[in-house]
């Protein structure tokens, strides 16, 4: 970024219908996400559906510039992962029975001091990580490309909301009239939650992370339930609770290591390269100073400062454990830029978890605090992780940085309030008691919080989940979605698979049709060869409605719960 009093193009790329749309569409993404995190244990990535969502509003507007429609859906996409920090950590205070010892103000005070770190860090690393690095950025560039292809017309748009209204319907019918049910060919099997959840998002969640992934998915629910949960306890090995603990610290090892395997197959190396580097790295250290004005570093500063005060006056720290908070905040979000760079994966929770160990280390043992720790560094993180994306799309399509990171900090900041907001909603019309494996709302990131603070059930299992995590992600294994087959309920993994499933059907008939449109073009070569990747497109849409329609009646449902109780 430049100085702030200097005038620059960004101004001409954030209008005011950009960030009217932005920010309804933020209120509306980041409540939707916290249900989602909440119900799914899983927070897939926002991007494609704003960008696509960006384009359509803003064209009805009478608007093209992409670059103005990249700003509007940072806005749109970035309290998302506010979202995500928060629900992947702090509903492990709830299933602790520690509920009564936390208030909405400090749940408020870790949303806005991980978010205001995670603003600072994404200023500073840009340079590095987006236009010095060779880091990929799956998910940004697959958005850039999504905007060049300006499809986003009258069709795009039918479909993206159209797919949203059906399945908001589908779940209203589920939810409050009760006329479809929730589960279906549920089977007594003891300790396994068999069955197959009518739920419209968990099948595009299947649809979106795609076959491979959820074979592993499903591999670990199956070596889980039928393998240690049924088999070992048929056997005569151990009981069904002593099994479920096994299998729980398993999971946890398994998503913990994978954490670690990003750290040691991807960050190290990438350090140690850098390290031997020589001067031409020190230079590149040096260029983010040289990037602002002093008008810029007062504001960053502010920042962490702010951030520094909330942690230590709201969170209840000591100075000392606020200002390690403070800079591994800075080393995981870093951890987190390099992660989503190379594989489009980003472990918040586990970045959280790992700074938590080193307060709990430090002599903090207060269980809520702990909690804070964890849940300031996973919204720092997931921020970070998140807006390097879209960083990653400016930087191919030609869009301001500066713009960039304002659209950031306006949908970030809208996003705590949301996201507090939402979060409270669900707990005073649920309960706490609804969260939990196996419960209303799984919340698996948060149970892995829980249940490091509070101890392990088996340690052996869990060691050897972390060593195989480890291991299993170094050799290119997909070790997170492994752990989370083995953690989540199964009927859950059941369900997405049934959604992979529908992708590989849906890919082999668009595969057939192309095949045959490849032909015809052959025939005459004058027409040009068919868009082969349309289809593809066609089904994250899709899906991304459907997805969204799920989640934003699941929060509407919940906020007339509260609304209808408070009048009550």
């Amino acid at each position: 970024m430049s100085s702030l009093n200097q005038r620059a193009p960004w101004r001409g790329q954030i209008s005011a219908a950009g960030i009217l749309i932005g920010c309804i569409g933020c209120v509306i993404i980041t409540a939707s996400s916290v249900y989602t995190a909440l119900k799914m244990g899983a927070l897939p990535w926002p991007t494609i559906f704003t960008s696509i969502t960006a384009l359509v509003l803003l064209r009805a507007a009478g608007r093209t510039s992409l670059n103005e429609a990249n700003v509007t859906q940072i806005i749109m996409s970035a309290g998302s992962m506010v979202a995500g920090g928060l629900a992947f950590t702090i509903p492990g205070v709830w299933m602790l029975g520690l509920d009564a010892e936390l208030s909405w103000i400090e749940i408020g005070g870790v949303a806005l001091a991980g978010t205001l770190l995670g603003l600072v860090c994404t200023a500073l690393i840009r340079r590095r990580f987006v236009e010095e690095s060779d880091l990929e950025y799956p998910i940004g560039t697959a958005a850039a490309e999504t905007l060049m292809a300006s499809r986003a017309g009258g069709a795009t748009g039918k479909r993206l909301f159209g797919s949203m209204a059906a399945a908001g319907i589908w779940c209203a019918l589920r939810d409050l009239a009760g006329v479809i049910p929730a589960m279906i060919g549920a089977l007594p099997i003891p300790g396994v939650a068999f069955g197959i959840y009518n739920s419209p998002m968990l099948l595009s969640v299947g649809f979106l992370v795609g076959g491979a992934a959820v074979a592993f998915w499903l591999a670990g629910g199956l070596i889980a339930n039928f393998g240690i949960i049924a088999g070992g306890s048929a056997a005569g090995l151990w009981d069904v609770a002593s099994a479920q603990g096994i299998v729980s610290s398993l999971g946890m090892g398994l998503m913990m290591g994978s954490g670690i395997g990003v750290v040691v197959r991807d960050i190290l190396p990438a350090a140690f390269r850098s390290a031997h580097n020589g001067r031409r790295d020190d230079d590149r250290a040096n260029a983010p100073a040289r990037a602002f004005g002093k008008l810029d570093r007062s504001v960053l500063s502010l920042f962490v400062a702010t951030a520094a005060l909330l942690v230590c006056l709201v969170l209840g720290l000591s100075p000392i454990a606020c200002a390690v908070v403070v800079v591994l905040a800075f080393v995981t979000t870093i951890m987190s830029a390099q992660s989503v760079g190379q594989t489009g994966i980003d472990p918040m929770e586990i970045f959280g978890l790992i700074v938590l160990l080193v307060i709990a280390a430090l002599g903090e043992s207060d269980q809520v605090r702990l909690f804070f720790v964890a849940g300031v560094v996973a919204v720092a993180c997931g921020l970070a992780g998140d807006v390097m994306s879209d960083f990653k799309t400016g930087k191919i399509i030609g869009t301001d940085p500066r713009a960039m990171w304002i659209g950031q900090a306006i949908g970030a900041l809208i996003g705590c309030a949301v996201s507090v907001a939402v979060m409270c909603a669900l707990l005073n019309a649920y309960g706490a008691d609804a969260f939990g494996p196996g419960k209303l709302f799984v919340s698996a990131q948060a149970s892995v919080v829980a249940t490091m603070v509070s101890g392990i059930p088996s340690v052996p299992a869990f060691v050897l989940g972390l060593v195989a995590g480890v291991a299993l992600y170094c050799l290119g294994i997909p070790s997170m979605m492994l752990g989370l087959g083995v953690y989540l309920p199964f009927y859950m993994t059941l369900s997405a698979s049934l959604g992979a499933a529908v992708k590989i059907a849906y890919d082999r008939v668009a595969s057939i049709r192309n095949a045959r449109a490849n032909g015809n073009v052959a025939a005459n070569a004058d027409t040009g060869a068919p868009d082969e990747t349309s289809h593809e497109e066609t089904g994250i849409i899709v899906a991304s409605g459907v997805l969204g329609g799920e989640s934003i009646v699941g929060v509407i449902i919940a906020l007339a719960s509260v609304a209808s109780g408070l009048l009550g």
